[in-house]
């Protein structure tokens, strides 16, 4: 998955991110393919990947309903959420 926001994913992306993840009832984690994956519920263990714009990233969820919440994130780090 390619990050589509111009910030990449810090501040306000991070955030959205991170509130989307923990509505989940699983583990869900990110990280760049081949490295370390954080938990994607963490604000800061998603803002110390440092991940910008045009990144490949890599998003894992586990347990209950991980199918519908893997294809919702996938969805929110398509876009930019401030429209650019």
């Amino acid at each position: 998955m390619t990050i589509a926001a111009r910030a990449g994913l810090h501040a306000r992306p991070a955030a959205l991110l991170v509130q989307a993840a923990a509505r989940q009832p699983g583990a869900v984690r990110i990280g760049r393919p081949g490295q370390r994956q954080v938990d994607a519920k963490s604000i800061l263990s998603v803002l110390s990947l440092a991940i910008a714009c045009g990144e490949e990233v890599l998003v894992e969820t586990d347990g209950p309903s991980a199918d519908e919440a893997l294809t919702e994130l996938l969805g929110m780090l398509k876009v930019d959420p401030d429209g650019h």
